[in-house]
């Protein structure tokens, strides 16, 4: 049977009410709002309840019943629906029924049997929202990675969650710890406190939840702050029957004016939460007399086109305060939130502000998105008043803050790194340590250690999640705790790039594992150039020859890009041969020249886009170094055994040759296939662009849709920020421009230009 003190403690108390009386006082209290039926489930509920938790104690002390009293009580002043204030009753029957080794399926199917099954979800998704506690009592400090860490905690929170009505139930749940701790003061309370001023004031805030927000936000700042606190509400309460008077005459007048001009206004004295107070005085550094809602009026009316004539009364009656007013009518807060606020100087010379409202503006503003339960639940058919329409148009909203997107942290520094998360497609998962990661949904504990470090991911050999061993490729889900097993010295295998295998499901992870194995393809390409060097220069007798004179002699910028040349069979044993005794006269770019192109003076010549003035039958070839299309400039230069390389007139490397030896430039033109556009030519374009998944599917669909043919891709990041490089075929500079701008479109691209 439920204890006399556990009713008492949130009904008024008659002398002489017996425990029965109170017990159904209470029921009455809890089940308000709701249809008649729902009382007897109620009061059922609390029975069971009282048998379930014996007396039990949560770790803070408090007995389960009298804190599922508390939360009960949240729910029906908020307005929720009957399964959200069965589920409070009985939120403690799965963790003790565990704690007697008692299966999830044995105590669910309880509940299921007794009272449905939303209800025993309810109870689960607030049960599963336990992994929480320890993580956010770390949450200490202003520092940005602490501050980061509280924004995932945040967001974890909604994400782990099916049901909304879970995380209102949590807030419930928060609150009357907090009203418990007011008489058990200790470190514990104050952890408590600035827990809740991190995880659920801001949470309350953003779900409009605002009775919730203020009394959390009071109760924390009196439990770390209670100095300032008491200085604050003693001087409220110096000031009681002043303001009290005040407010009594203002509000008959007020009435009175709004009946002169037509509209019929329920005036209310505006409570006063003394957070919201010290928070105003100290970021805009008043004294407490300067506060101007410390004196507030509210004025509820039917229509939106009345608050603004009743702000027109309130202007007309008294002077208004420069730059106090704001219209979150025209422009509402991003959670909804709509009203007009004004501040007025009274009689007296003291400011004071007032809000103007409808009422469904300040339904809202009470309940926020729990108000939208109320509806769903009370057994009203959508055509069964003009309100319910109203509340209709909430669905949307909340459906949105069922995935929180594109949500930002309170401070703007973040703002950046937040706008890349969006709930529905994002997971939480966590460390054995504790710390919070997100990762794209579907990721793996392998995107995982990548996730963490890009080492970790290289040396990964295993995973547990949750305790447990799991293969690699396993999908995570929210709110599991993964552990990685590593080699001491390990590298990735080529079988994590497979997509049938499902090893890696973000990109970034998969970009890495390239890395590394580009990484190692530059390195064997790079020994095999070095040995083949090393072997000529013996053969040529000049082992001691300087590498970093032959590769200047060659045009190479480093003796790694002269390695990685000869390794790739790109330098030809003759050049080097001539470089090695002084007589280098053209680059390497000139060896590592394409297929050679027969060019003749003659219908083969012509149709094969060249021409070369004065002669015929001549090789010849397009440089590499700086790809010539029509109707670019181009200039020959003869070669010594490769016939004419063709240039552009303001290549860099045609510059410098022609600058050695002018008596090998010949002069060149377009042939008339060209001019046409019948030949096709190879194009380098460069690629500028911000880091980010689907960037070349988005490029390669552009030269997918234009039809334009890519030879090669060579991609690399750095600091978030990619370069990609496209050998392309096109027909000339026209449809090259073209190109570069379409590319120039996609999102994310800072630059595309010709290589």
């Amino acid at each position: 049977m439920l204890t006399a003190d556990a009713a008492a403690a949130t009904v008024p108390v008659d002398a002489g009410m017996s425990a029965e009386a109170l017990t159904l006082a209470l029921v009455d209290s809890l089940a308000a709002g709701l249809p008649e039926g729902s009382r007897a489930e109620i009061e059922t509920a609390l029975q069971f309840a009282s048998e379930c938790y014996a007396g039990a104690t949560l770790g803070t002390g408090e007995l389960y019943l009298d804190h599922a009293v508390g939360m009960a009580r949240a729910c029906a002043v908020l307005n929720l629906d009957r399964d959200a204030r069965l589920a409070a009753l009985l939120f403690g029957v799965a963790s003790l029924a565990e704690a007697e080794l008692q299966t999830k399926k044995d105590w669910q199917e309880d509940i299921i049997t007794r009272f449905g099954a939303p209800v025993a979800q309810l109870i689960d998704g607030l049960k599963r929202l336990n992994i929480l506690r320890p993580l956010a009592h770390n949450q200490r400090g202003t520092s940005p990675e602490a501050r980061l860490q509280a924004e995932t905690l945040r967001k974890m929170l909604l994400a782990m969650v099916e049901d909304i009505r879970v995380v209102l139930l949590r807030l419930a749940s928060r609150n009357q710890t907090l009203r418990f701790m007011t008489g058990h003061p200790g470190p514990v309370r104050e952890q408590l406190a600035h827990e809740s001023m991190e995880i659920y004031a801001p949470l309350a805030n953003r779900l409009g939840v605002w009775q919730l927000k203020w009394e959390i936000e009071d109760l924390s700042f009196r439990f770390l702050e209670p100095d300032i606190y008491k200085r604050i509400a003693k001087m409220l309460d110096e000031r009681r029957t002043e303001r009290e008077q005040f407010i009594e005459t203002t509000m008959v007048r007020l009435k009175a004016e709004m009946a002169v001009a037509g509209i019929q206004a329920e005036v209310q004295g505006r409570p006063k939460h003394i957070y919201s107070i010290w928070n105003k005085m100290r970021s805009k550094r008043l004294e407490f007399d300067e506060v101007y809602d410390v004196r507030a009026l509210r004025i509820l009316v039917p229509e939106i086109k009345d608050c603004y004539t009743a702000l027109s009364v309130v202007h007309q009656r008294w002077q208004p305060v420069p730059g106090e007013f704001d219209d979150y009518i025209a422009q509402p807060k991003g959670n909804n939130y709509r009203s007009l606020h004004t501040a007025v100087i009274a009689e007296d010379g003291r400011p004071f502000e007032v809000q103007i409202r409808t009422y469904e503006m300040h339904y809202h503003s009470e309940l926020g998105v729990a108000a939208h339960w109320r509806y769903k639940e009370s057994g009203h058919s959508e055509e069964s008043s003009a309100a319910d329409h109203a509340y209709n148009d909430k669905i949307s909203w909340l459906r949105q803050l069922l995935s929180w997107r594109d949500e930002i942290a309170d401070s703007s520094e973040w703002i950046a790194h937040f706008k890349q998360a969006e709930l529905n497609d994002t997971i939480y998962v966590l460390t054995p340590q504790g710390r919070v990661f997100d990762l794209a949904r579907g990721a793996t504990p392998l995107d995982f250690a990548y996730r963490l470090h890009t080492d970790l991911g290289h040396r990964c050999r295993g995973a547990r999640v949750d305790g447990q061993l799991v293969a690699l490729n396993t999908p995570l889900n929210n709110g599991q705790q993964v552990e990685i097993i590593t080699a001491r010295q390990g590298a990735p295998s080529r079988d994590w790039l497979n997509p049938a295998q499902a090893y890696l499901a973000t990109s970034r992870a998969r970009q890495k594992v390239r890395q590394w194995f580009a990484a190692q393809e530059d390195e064997a390409l790079q020994s095999q150039g070095r040995a083949l060097i090393a072997r000529e220069l013996q053969r040529e007798g000049q082992s001691q020859f300087n590498l970093d004179t032959l590769a200047s002699r060659l045009r190479f910028k480093s003796t790694e890009e002269l390695y990685r040349a000869a390794g790739r069979g790109e330098l030809g044993l003759r050049n080097l041969h001539r470089a090695l005794h002084g007589e280098a006269d053209e680059l390497a770019h000139e060896a590592e020249a394409a297929p050679a192109i027969q060019l003749r003076h003659s219908r083969r010549q012509q149709a094969s886009g060249v021409l070369v003035v004065g002669v015929d039958n001549l090789l010849t070839q397009l440089a590499r170094c700086c790809r010539p299309v029509p109707p670019d400039e181009i200039a020959g230069f003869v070669t010594r055994g490769k016939g004419v390389s063709i240039h552009r007139r303001d290549c860099r490397t045609f510059e410098h040759l022609a600058g050695r030896n002018p008596e090998r430039v010949i002069e060149t033109a377009w042939g008339q296939h060209s001019v046409c556009g019948q030949n096709l030519y190879s194009v380098l374009i460069v690629v500028d662009a911000l880091d980010r998944q689907g960037l070349l599917r988005d490029i390669s669909e552009v030269f997918s849709r234009e039809r334009v043919n890519v030879n090669a891709v060579k991609t690399s990041t750095r600091n978030a920020q990619a370069r990609m490089s496209f050998t392309i075929e096109l027909h000339g500079t026209a449809e090259l421009q073209r190109l570069l701008n379409l590319v120039h479109d996609v999102p994310g691209v800072i630059d595309a230009r010709r290589g």
